[in-house]
């Protein structure tokens, strides 16, 4: 008995003592669980204290609340045509910004059932979502692991926390910290986010900040660059496709990844048809089993309208934000252009279809010869050898390689894959350095501008044949020998002395003495003048060298330079003899404006292309005024418009053969303008309120044709413009149209009919004259 009580106090004690020690078990997880919600309880709101104020550094800076309140975004400028058409951007991020209201309804629902369907039921944390990610990690279910960032975290990461600026020292410690850390401000900045913004502007923030890849930044510049739509206007299956580019945007972009991104938008497409936005399985399932319909124009300064425009001018908007605190690529300014959309694109349109055919031709006249040759007609040799001297590709290699090693050779000469341009469109083909050189140097390039006589407003701008391959722009910068362009600026003068349209001089070139020994124009046939007795309208329309160095001879040189430079040729002029013949170099922006001021009546106005400036809040900062000045007087202008006139209306007149439907109910004024050797063509034409030029030859003056019949201008240049006009005047909602040039207000004071001066009224001076270049 004894025994067995014994046994069972021992047993008892055991127990007890197991009771004793699980209790304290039990006290010591009670104690850990405490001190645990101690430190959530205190340690949490230190953290996120310790985060949002970056306690020693350790964190990163956070954004203020100003920032947060009023968020900037880096915006695109976009440059925007007379009729309200944008012509492009300038952009470091190519980002454009809309409101709410330009979001269509498709785009938001799809955006909130794929990404936050309980957007409007939370304050920028939804927590429901967070336990799901907890549990799909917790039970390696990855249908339940997805994302739980709502929209509102997704803005504050685009806005802020990617900023590299804004990084602490524990970021250095590895992902997992970085990653941490910004999560958190995430949710600090998302909160805030909240606390300022309406649902609405968070979602059009969140779709104004996001990067779609293909550099379209912002879904405005996303609907354009894939489905060449406004926000406003994507349909459900095109929302689908850029909302499911969100998560990652080259991975499901539909130009680069097609099966990837039809696959994406399905699954978007699904949670639509799961939280009941499509209505029945069959819509679903008809949506699923359409193909992604594209319409992809990536943008950049290549394409769309008046690229040559936009990039000249780049430097001056440059220099006008640096004047005046902007940044062009950031800023979402808005300038307004004098360049009109339509006017543009009948230029472009004139210059492509006419260079195409002269290419054509100019290829046939050389077919397999070289177009570069001496005044002679032969052949430059080692051309190619000392042009490959002047390119990036030579300057690289002598780089690499040296300036004596035989690797610069061979690595010239060997092929690789290129697209070149042709007028076919472009073509891939294998080509080395000197044959890209070779290929590229054959053809023949061509400018043309157009502009109000009036209010010197230009309204086209075409500075080469393609921007892409050909980046010299040959409206401002190209700088060429005019010609007999230039002729107007000799009988210019001679009107202003006092001279008449009309008066008769006889078709003989004299001989001027020059350094060296003597000079004596020839005509265009090469011979001294036929002797017939001609006016000087009839000159200047069959643009006799003769008789306008008789002009030149008799008012002299430095008065041409100095009426030239005061209706607006701003290039150095040397005041000789030849100068009578064009053969000081202007760009084809000056001619075209000291044009226009014989057709608005001795006012120059400057050429001008922008006329106001707007922030990204619409507010205008500037409105351009043209410079204006009276050059010449009302009478002398007027004498030149009936002088050029006589291009088309006198027997002989090199712009007789425009068009019949152009000069139909019209009064037109041209000229042509053609060098010794037929290396630049020109054409310039007047009407009643547009003055325009164009001009046309090879990169280097030794490119032209043999003959200087197929190179004149009435030949390559002046197609050009009569295409362009007929294009404007055959288009109704244009301001311009056919009519009569503006008289002089107090009247003519000379007769616009020559027959009455039916006998010579001068001679020309039989002495020879001596050019001293020092006077």
């Amino acid at each position: 008995m004894s025994t067995s009580n014994s046994s069972k106090r021992t047993t008892l004690q055991k127990f007890n003592k197991i009771l004793l020690l699980k209790g304290s078990w039990f006290k010591t997880l009670v104690k850990a669980i405490w001190i645990l919600l101690l430190c959530l309880i205190v340690g949490i709101p230190l953290y996120v204290y310790s985060v949002r104020f970056d306690v020693f550094g350790l964190f990163g800076g956070m954004p203020s609340l100003k920032a947060i309140e009023n968020p900037e975004n880096d915006l695109s400028s976009e440059l925007v045509s007379a009729d309200g058409v944008s012509l492009g951007r300038y952009f470091r991020y190519n980002r454009s910004q809309v409101t709410y209201d330009q979001l269509s309804p498709d785009l938001v629902n799809t955006l909130l059932y794929s990404e936050d369907h309980r957007f409007y039921d939370h304050s920028g944390l939804d927590f429901q979502a967070y336990l799901r990610v907890l549990y799909g990690v917790l039970t390696f279910n990855s249908s339940s692991s997805g994302g739980g960032s709502t929209i509102t975290q997704q803005l504050a990461k685009n806005l802020y926390t990617q900023n590299p600026e804004l990084q602490g020292s524990l970021a250095k410690l590895g992902k997992l910290p970085s990653r941490i850390i910004q999560k958190t401000k995430e949710w600090i900045i998302a909160i805030h986010l909240e606390r300022n913004f309406t649902k609405e502007e968070i979602i059009t923030m969140y779709l104004n900040t996001s990067d779609f890849s293909s550099n379209a930044y912002g879904i405005k510049v996303a609907a354009e660059t894939y489905f060449n739509k406004q926000p406003d206007s994507l349909n459900l299956q095109e929302s689908a496709v850029l909302v499911g580019m969100l998560q990652a945007p080259s991975f499901y972009n539909p130009k680069r990844n097609p099966n990837n991104a039809l696959s994406k938008r399905n699954e978007v497409l699904y949670k639509l048809f799961k939280h009941g936005y499509i209505k029945t399985r069959a819509e679903y399932e008809s949506l699923k089993l359409l193909p992604i319909e594209l319409r992809y124009s990536i943008q950049n300064h290549n394409q769309g309208l008046a690229p040559y425009f936009r990039t000249i001018i780049k430097n001056d908007l440059m220099a006008w934000c640096k004047e005046h605190g902007y940044d062009l690529e950031e800023s979402g300014l808005k300038i307004y252009t004098t360049i009109d959309s339509r006017m543009q694109r009948y230029a472009e349109e004139a210059v492509d279809e006419n260079m195409k055919a002269q290419q054509k031709i100019f290829d046939a006249h050389w077919r397999n010869k070289n177009p570069w040759i001496d005044d002679e007609g032969n052949e430059l040799k080692g051309y190619l050898d000392s042009r490959i001297k002047q390119t990036d590709a030579y300057r690289l290699l002598i780089k690499k390689y040296g300036k004596d090693s035989d690797s610069v050779k061979i690595m010239l000469n060997i092929k690789k894959p290129m697209t070149i341009f042709t007028w076919k469109g472009e073509r891939d083909t294998l080509f080395s350095s000197m044959d890209s050189l070779n290929y590229y140097k054959r053809f023949l390039h061509a400018g043309f501008m157009s502009m109000d006589s009036q209010t010197g407003a230009i309204k086209a701008w075409v500075g080469g044949v393609n921007h892409k391959y050909f980046k010299y722009d040959h409206v401002r910068l190209g700088t060429r020998q005019p010609g007999s362009a230039f002729k107007p600026f000799v009988y210019g003068t001679a009107m202003e002395a006092g001279y008449n349209p009309c008066l008769k001089l006889q078709d003989v070139s004299p001989t001027f003495n020059v350094p060296g020994g003597t000079w004596t124009p020839p005509n265009a046939e090469g011979d001294r003048g036929t002797g017939e007795w001609l006016n000087l309208r009839q000159a200047l329309a069959q643009s006799k060298n003769s008789i306008t160095a008789q002009v030149l001879q008799r008012v002299g040189a430095e008065n041409v330079v100095d009426f030239a430079k005061r209706v607006g040729i701003k290039s150095h002029l040397d005041a000789v003899p030849s100068l009578c013949l064009g053969v000081s170099d202007v760009s084809l922006y000056e001619i075209v404006g000291a044009y226009s001021t014989f057709v608005n009546l001795g006012i120059h106005t400057q050429p001008f292309y922008i006329s106001r400036i707007e922030d990204k809040n619409g507010n205008v900062i500037e409105n351009f005024v043209p410079k204006t000045r009276q050059a010449i007087n009302e009478q002398t202008a007027f004498k030149m418009v009936y002088m050029l006139m006589g291009g088309v209306e006198e027997a002989g007149g090199t712009s007789i053969a425009l068009p019949y439907d152009l000069k139909k109910d019209n009064e037109i004024g041209g000229k042509t303008g053609t060098t010794n050797n037929a290396s630049d063509a020109w054409y310039m034409g007047v009407t009643r309120d547009l003055v325009s030029g164009a001009w046309v030859g090879g990169d280097e003056r030794s490119i032209h044709y043999r003959e200087w019949s197929l190179g004149q201008g009435g030949k390559m240049a002046r197609p050009i413009w009569a295409s362009y006009m007929l294009k404007v005047y055959g288009d109704a909602t244009l301001d311009y149209k056919k009519g009569q040039f503006r008289r002089p207000s107090t009247g003519l004071d000379m007769t616009m009919d020559c027959r009455a001066y039916d006998t010579p009224q001068d001679a020309p001076n039989d002495q020879t004259e001596t050019w001293d270049p020092n006077l």
